[in-house]
């Protein structure tokens, strides 16, 4: 038996049977896509996506309505995977690019199982790869092998002037936004898009997010050590900056540095959440030491929620 069939296996009967009650009935994917055939009309609740309002009949009652339509049987699902240096940091080994290809290869698996088809976007500065939509085991079996591939080292800067490859320039962090218009730019249909990411990298990527939400219906999955949250003191220390390589010597039981991170901190995961609610984007914060099944039925519960 293979790594991959292990993988597989292991996921299957610790969360996917664990989510069978809630993905039962009479062909009912977790998130649904959306249809083109119109239903319905309902009043507006502040639970709806806005971009369902129909504008003229609202314009008509003076109170906002919605369209509802027939759900797709069939939904195409792009998995946007962040393979950046940042996603390789941890100090265990259950690390955020573990987290990323685990959840991946589950939500492939859960989407494949019902006949919806399923395509990857593996994004690194320095490497892009494109797995086309498909379904099947067989089709999850390569998504896994794929997602699961390790990613090569950079090289030394002393290799790095033998290369033949232009190198990626010194201190240059991930281009968030490059990833999200190449995952709107790839998928060309209406599709279901999952990003999974750290989001740490250059700023500027909260238009490309909107872009890509306007146009699909986008889940974000942001994975997070907890060690980015909250410092442990551990004294004098070299703190390396994943994207950049920058090494700097701290004091992590220096209260006024721990204070200033904790606001820094706070500010960031402000500033996120400000972007997701203003993209219109479902969006999941997951930490590395997390059980993977609660953290896939929470997102099931959050995702119903939201479709009453």
């Amino acid at each position: 038996m293979t790594v991959i069939d292990r993988l597989l296996g292991r996921l299957e009967w610790q969360v996917v049977r664990r989510l069978d009650g809630r993905l039962q009935g009479a062909y009912r994917t977790v998130w649904h896509g959306h249809g083109i055939d119109f239903a319905d009309l309902r009043e507006y609740t502040p639970e709806d996506d806005v971009r369902h309002i129909d504008w003229n009949v609202t314009a008509r009652l003076d109170e906002p309505y919605v369209r509802k339509y027939t759900e797709d049987r069939d939904i195409t699902a792009w998995l946007v995977l962040d393979r950046s240096a940042s996603m390789r940091f941890s100090d265990t080994e259950n690390g955020k690019d573990s987290v990323l290809n685990e959840l991946a290869v589950c939500l492939a698996r859960l989407l494949t199982r019902t006949g919806n088809r399923v395509g990857a976007i593996l994004y690194d500065n320095e490497s892009r790869q494109v797995i086309p939509p498909s379904s099947g085991k067989v089709h999850t079996l390569r998504l896994a092998n794929d997602i699961t591939k390790p990613v090569a080292a950079r090289p030394a800067p002393e290799a790095r002037r033998w290369s033949r490859k232009k190198p990626q320039k010194q201190g240059v962090t991930t281009d968030l936004a490059a990833m999200l218009t190449m995952a709107a730019s790839t998928a060309r249909r209406r599709s279901l898009v999952f990003v999974i990411s750290d989001f740490i990298g250059d700023p500027g990527w909260d238009r490309a997010l909107m872009m890509l939400g306007h146009r699909h219906e986008v889940v974000v999955i942001r994975v997070v050590d907890p060690v980015e949250l909250d410092l442990p003191d551990l004294g004098l220390v070299v703190v390396e900056d994943a994207e950049t390589g920058e090494q700097v010597l701290v004091d992590t039981s220096d209260p006024l540095l721990r204070e200033r991170l904790a606001a820094q901190v706070a500010a960031r995961e402000t500033a996120v959440d400000d972007v997701m609610r203003r993209a219109g984007v479902t969006a999941h914060r997951v930490t590395t030491d997390q059980d993977l099944a609660r953290v896939l039925v929470d997102m099931v519960r959050r995702s119903g929620a939201r479709r009453r």
